[in-house]
């Protein structure tokens, strides 16, 4: 997982480089808090473009992440999601309380302000 993280906007960007399965959720789970907790984002955006494959597993720590950005004040949003994983949130009702956005539109939106970004491979 590579994470993006813009200062003067608060945006953590969470780009998930695997498939999402019981198997990995727990690393992605962990890692994903702990940068959660040190940044205090306002926004936390879950990129899925390189994701073929998530199962019921991965549901669970998206919800889980949704609910700890909440308690701090914070937004939750995916984007990119591939045919088969946006199945997967539909079919749970995700879509109706984690919007999906326009990655690009967004960043495009942040760089044309100069925004200070620090880049944290995990």
């Amino acid at each position: 997982m590579q994470m993006n993280y813009y200062e003067k906007d608060k945006l953590l960007i969470f780009k998930i480089m695997e498939e999402i399965d019981e198997f990995s959720v727990k690393e992605l789970r962990r890692k994903a808090d702990y940068e959660i907790e040190r940044f205090m984002p306002r926004e936390v955006i879950f990129d899925f473009d390189c994701v073929t494959f998530m199962d019921s597993a991965g549901i669970g720590m998206i919800i889980g992440r949704y609910k700890q950005v909440g308690i701090i004040g914070g937004v939750t949003e995916v984007a990119n999601l591939s045919n088969s994983v946006k199945r997967i949130f539909r079919m749970s009702g995700m879509l109706k309380i984690i919007p999906e956005i326009d990655l690009k539109e967004r960043l495009k939106d942040i760089e044309s302000k100069e925004n200070s970004k620090e880049v944290i491979n995990l």
